[in-house]
């Protein structure tokens, strides 16, 4: 059977052999994922993607979601899936089995992601934020707020969402305007509006739990002044039952581009003015920012994860119908002496124009995949160190690929967080420019028929374009690399990714077929070192302005250069295996040496396509041009 959402050969690849998850399994704390546990998780979310998912998402899209005086109606379809996602206990895979969770690792839990996002990312979005409220809940609840929620939100008998866009202050956050009064009990009475609400409201679940974003009366103006409350859609009893209603009204849901059957809605809360529109603080007074980015994060990654997913299923469409699809004759037909069959038409995927689109999505669709499932990797070791540095602070955790740098635990939680908090801009905003940018090519290889209902591509395209705008635009998640994350620990996060990255090229230059390609790599890290500490020094003078004017193309240069270091990567794992195929007494597996010569494939395309690029783009922000912050607002014209 042809693979339409994700491949499986690549999600193992990744898994077993560049990664070698398994590894975790010497820890307590994953010591029963082995393997053939992994296996069989990933078979189950494929099984469930491809034979529940998949044949909703066309239908979802049609149907949409229906609004009614408040009430809002999710996809009929939507109600068995979510009632199998409940059954299978797919919404906190990574949680504490005490919450009801699986306690996943994260690496394992985004090859299951990749499966469900490729096949009904809308349906997908209806539970994320459920699984994203109750980690906040985890992290600053009280022993009170977990034991009435938690347990009831991972299960998904509730639902969750996040109250944080309103209508003026947009992604200025510090400028909301919803207000928090405390009532003699303890409760607060919330006052205001959000917009942009992905799952506000619903008929998959009977209480949905909303993390609120409000200023208390007296707060601080900007983010500092910014708490972070607990309303339920109906109040929650001190015993676990449902009380009354809370004044929270769903006053309508946005017609969109895509995600058709995920709502997006405005909400009001506390509209009557009669104060019952109640909640509970979340962690301490004026630090919701603080608490509410422990969400986002997570959200960040997870938005990369759906790109990825509508990528790797508009690649695998593209490469069957590529496959299928006989149209025009050969190019070489025409030539003299060329054989007789070159003049019969043939699978477009023999035209060269065709090969490069599909070369394109190909190596974006797996080294993003390679660059999210790495991250989930530094996620799980963090886990192992929290969970060690319990018992031994001083202890080192015995991990692999450790740097020999790392002393202690501390040295190691600093260590993989700091890779975690440099990678999230660009698993975020990167990987979603090059998702969109294959879901893109996925039409164009359909030709005519891709602009079309008939087949899936437009579907995905529209679908991924929100990826790059919520959780943060793209261009906030460029200011945040160069802002924030470019010096974190006094540049210590950034010298550790470089770090890395040398790692694979020092082994790959010891690989003769590979050895050019690390020397290539190694000349563009040379720039890239040169380039970052040129933007971080402007960005700290006066031409900050300049700065963050190059801040996107920056963050773009630090995307190819991570692309070209997972390719590499698994160029270099590839090369070695099929050494090993090579040397084999009982025989080559055909498939397995195509597929590693396909990475290697991989590794030179980008090299010699993309890189010499990126070498330009650097060239552009060490030039430092200022004419997007000197042109005046009247030169745009437009009047």
């Amino acid at each position: 059977m042809a693979q339409i959402v994700a491949d499986r050969r690549d999600i193992d690849f990744i898994l077993h052999e560049q990664l070698e998850v398994e590894s975790l399994c010497k820890h307590e704390k994953f010591a029963e994922f082995n393997k053939k546990t992994v296996d069989m998780i990933v078979s189950e979310a494929r099984n469930l993607a491809i034979k529940e998912m998949l044949p909703a998402l066309k239908i979802a899209d049609e149907e949409g979601c229906k609004f009614d005086k408040g009430v809002v109606n999710v996809p009929e379809p939507f109600h068995r899936i979510y009632q199998l996602f409940r059954e299978g206990e797919w919404i906190a895979m990574c949680d504490a089995p005490e919450w009801g969770g699986q306690g996943m690792p994260s690496t394992v839990s985004l090859a299951v992601k990749n499966y469900f996002h490729g096949a009904n990312f809308p349906f997908v979005l209806n539970i994320l934020l459920s699984h994203g409220a109750g980690k906040l809940i985890e992290r600053f609840g009280t022993d009170k707020q977990k034991n009435l929620f938690l347990k009831k939100m991972y299960s998904g008998e509730w639902g969750g969402s996040m109250l944080l866009t309103e209508p003026e202050a947009g992604s200025d956050v510090g400028a909301l305007t919803t207000t928090a009064v405390k009532n003699e009990d303890g409760t607060y009475s919330i006052t205001g509006n959000k917009i942009f609400i992905s799952s506000g409201e619903s008929d998959l679940t009977k209480n949905i739990i909303h993390p609120v974003l409000a200023r208390i009366e007296g707060s601080p103006a900007g983010t500092a002044g910014i708490s972070l409350f607990l309303v339920p859609k109906i109040w929650v009893n001190d015993d676990g039952t449902l009380g009354e209603p809370n004044d929270i009204v769903c006053t309508g849901i946005e017609e969109k581009m895509g995600i058709h059957g995920s709502p997006t809605c405005s909400i009001t809360l506390g509209g009557k003015g009669d104060g019952k529109c109640r909640g509970t603080l979340l962690g301490q007074e004026n630090k919701g920012m603080r608490a509410m980015f422990v969400m986002m994060n997570e959200a960040r990654l997870d938005v990369g994860m759906q790109a990825l997913g509508c990528a790797s299923a508009s690649f695998l469409n593209a490469l069957n119908y590529a496959r299928e699809r006989v149209q025009g004759k050969h190019l070489l037909h025409n030539i003299k002496g060329a054989s007789a069959d070159k003049s019969a038409g043939v699978p477009i995927i023999q035209h060269p124009d065709i090969r490069r689109m599909l070369l394109n999505m190909k190596v974006y669709t797996e080294g993003c995949r390679s660059l999210l499932f790495y991250i989930g990797m530094c996620e799980d070791r963090l886990r192992i160190i929290n969970d060690a540095s319990k018992v031994d602070s001083d202890k080192n955790i015995d991990f692999k690929t450790t740097n020999s740098d790392l002393n202690n635990i501390s040295d190691q939680k600093r260590y993989y967080q700091g890779m975690i908090d440099f990678l999230t801009p660009i698993g975020k905003g990167y990987v979603t420019d090059k998702a969109f940018e294959v879901c893109s090519l996925g039409i164009q290889i359909y030709g005519g028929y891709g602009y079309t209902k008939e087949y899936p591509q437009e579907q995905y395209l529209r679908d991924c374009r929100i990826t790059q705008i919520y959780e943060g635009t793209n261009g906030i998640q460029a200011m945040d690399l160069l802002g924030r994350k470019l010096g974190l620990n006094n540049g210590e996060a950034f010298n550790n990714f470089v770090s890395e990255i040398r790692k694979i090229i020092k082994t790959a230059e010891e690989i003769s077929e590979l050895a050019e390609l690390a020397q290539k790599t190694e000349g563009v890290i040379k720039k890239f070192e040169q380039t970052a500490l040129h933007i971080a020094k402007m960005a700290s003078s006066e031409k900050l302005m300049t700065a963050y004017s190059h801040a996107y193309s920056f963050m773009e240069v630090t995307g190819d250069i991570t692309m070209a270091w997972m390719l590499l990567w698994r160029a270099v794992v590839a090369s070695k295996n099929l050494d090993s195929i090579n040397s084999s007494k009982v025989g080559s597996k055909k498939q397995d040496e195509s597929f590693y010569k396909g990475q290697i494939a991989n590794a030179k395309f980008f090299a010699t396509t993309y890189l010499p690029i990126t070498f330009g783009k650097m060239d552009v922000i060490l030039q430092s041009g200022s004419v997007a912050v000197d042109i005046t607002d009247e030169m745009f014209g437009g009047k």
